[in-house]
């Protein structure tokens, strides 16, 4: 069997873990290219107008794989990847909106993954997967259970400071991307789906490091830290992601290393209307919000990456020089 798993959406953090399931069942894998912008263009005219630009993106994903020859593509119905907490709603229904909108589409394979009260619906829903595939249920379970430890394995990647598409890369053997060092450092928060697809993001990490800057993202960093700083907000944040991003935030703004924070986020995504707005006003370190669609230029965006650079530079120069007065003398003696 040949299953097609497209680049898109969560992808970044949980493909390692995919492959390695179907490779356990001798399954071949074959993944959509990156994101070009003939996709995009495929993508936005397929999809629903009310959908967000990365679920946008990831139709024309399907469309790139329906068009080659796969016997099934692999999109999961996600609702819960930890207890108590939840994935954005949209991904719910995503299998049913491609199933209705696709003409021609290679059979999917959207298994229901939710272990947001035990982990047994999540087996029961392997084992169903199991019989109407014809495969054994204890193999197709060992298959899921020791593919877990791909994902553990691309967490410990990223925490050497590769953000989760360069762990990717490195995961599958390709060599490791050069870190530049620049006199700045700069928190990154955003989803994993739109900060290492380089179109949604518009080469946000490559800029940086062109102007000098280091991105820290929220994969780089301890995640019991991340829990613990998010666990000061007086009720708990029941989006994973959106949790992830409340805790990086709290915890970069009590690095003293960290100039800066930027929030990479989608226009039209719901659960960032509120997270970014929660991130804004509990951080004291300067922040940006930079909203892309699919109609946002590079230019624009290199425009604004420039200024907040400067901007942090600026800081920095006016803190270490506070104490000068304009002739060049101390203004206080000691």
């Amino acid at each position: 069997m040949r299953v097609g798993i497209p680049r898109g959406l969560f992808f970044y953090h949980l493909y390692p873990q995919w492959k390695t399931f179907f490779n356990y069942l001798d399954w071949e894998v074959a993944t959509s290219p990156p994101t070009n912008k003939k996709m995009v263009e495929a993508g936005v005219m397929m999809a629903v107008s009310e959908a967000c630009f990365p679920v946008k993106v990831l139709y024309g994903h399907i469309l790139e794989l329906a068009g080659r020859e796969v016997d099934y593509i692999f999109m999961p119905r996600l609702v819960s990847i930890e207890r108590r907490s939840y994935i954005c709603p949209k991904f719910m229904g995503i299998p049913d909106m491609l199933r209705a909108q696709i003409q021609g589409l290679p059979p999917l394979i959207d298994l229901c993954i939710d272990v947001s009260r035990n982990e047994g619906d999540l087996y029961r829903e392997l084992d169903r997967w199991s019989k109407k595939m014809g495969l054994k249920s204890g193999r197709v379970r060992k298959a899921w259970n020791d593919s877990t430890r791909a994902t553990c394995e691309l967490e410990a990647i990223c925490r050497q400071g590769h953000t989760l598409g360069e762990g990717i890369g490195v995961w599958e053997g390709k060599p490791a991307a050069k870190r530049g060092t620049g006199d700045l450092t700069i928190g990154v928060l955003g989803h994993c789906y739109a900060l290492n697809d380089r179109l949604i993001s518009l080469g946000l990490f490559e800029r940086l490091r062109e102007m000098g800057a280091a991105a820290v993202t929220s994969e780089m960093l301890d995640p019991q830290l991340i829990e613990e700083a998010a666990a000061r907000l007086p009720k708990r944040v029941f989006w994973t992601v959106g949790r992830t991003m409340v805790g990086t935030a709290l915890l970069l703004d009590q690095n003293p290393g960290v100039d800066g924070m930027i929030y990479l986020t989608c226009f039209g995504c719901g659960p960032d209307s509120m997270m970014a707005k929660i991130i804004e006003h509990r951080v004291n370190k300067p922040f940006m919000l930079l909203t892309v669609d699919e109609h946002s230029g590079e230019a624009g965006v290199v425009t604004r990456l420039e200024a907040f650079c400067d901007m942090l530079r600026r800081k920095r120069r006016l803190e270490l020089a506070h104490n000068l007065s304009p002739y060049g003398e101390f203004l206080y003696s000691h």
